[in-house]
């Protein structure tokens, strides 16, 4: 056997342990420090409270926000008369951060492809946030019901609002034409997706920023619903 050629194969297999090492190294912390609380000492309001939720669809984690009340009106800047069905008065705005790519192109797990996947781990794609309108919500496995104050509100409706672009006139920039059903739309978001900072990380990040119990840091949604059980 050509000897060039067996050093090719032995430096191949020798990359292809480091990467499966990795791999297995990166699995291993996601799930550990998942289960290490933050906020700890955080208690469920019992008077004057609002109800916010976290929610997952199987692929992508939102924060789901009153969408209006005496503190914010996310109408004024999320109009879902901009959905298809174009109906108004909703009680609930369900808001997400992810790659833009990947948003798009993967509703479902069975949509994902190499290329979008490639792109979203290794920081090669724009930002979106998925925003759908709800008049009610059940509590169930992937849907938790969290009373919070006021001044806890306050502080998630300010990370929240961080995270969308804004055009010259400071209004939220629409995608125009993509949407996973007929009650939810897409805009243009800041940051970028990457493997250590996934939809579910910037969800993770909303609770700590208002004082909520989260997870040190997660890749999965797996990592701070755990911490609602």
């Amino acid at each position: 056997m050509n000897f060039n050629f067996l050093k090719l194969l032995k430096r191949f297999f020798k990359y292809f342990l480091y990467v499966l090492i990795g791999l297995v190294a990166y699995a291993a912390i996601v799930v550990s420090i998942a289960y290490i609380p933050v906020n700890t000492d955080f208690k469920s309001c019992s008077e004057d409270c609002v109800e916010v939720y976290i929610r997952s669809n199987g692929v992508h984690t939102d924060i789901v926000l009153p969408i209006k009340n005496e503190l914010k009106d996310w109408s004024l800047q999320l109009d879902s008369k901009k959905t298809k069905a174009g109906k108004t008065n909703f009680k609930y705005v369900s808001i997400g951060w992810g790659d833009k790519g990947f948003y798009l192109d993967t509703p479902t797990w069975g949509d994902l492809t190499f290329k979008t996947a490639f792109n979203a781990l290794f920081y090669l794609s724009s930002s979106a946030m998925h925003v759908t309108f709800f008049d009610q919500l059940k509590e169930g496995e992937r849907c938790k019901k969290i009373l919070i104050s006021k001044t806890d509100y306050m502080k998630i409706v300010s990370f929240v609002e961080s995270s969308f672009q804004v055009n010259e006139s400071n209004a939220y920039m629409q995608i125009p034409n993509v949407s996973y059903g007929n009650n939810d739309v897409f805009y243009e978001a800041k940051g970028r997706y990457n493997l250590f900072y996934t939809c579910n990380t910037w969800t993770n990040n909303c609770l700590k920023s208002g004082g909520l119990k989260a997870c040190l840091w997660t890749v999965l949604d797996k990592g701070f619903f755990y911490h609602y059980q």
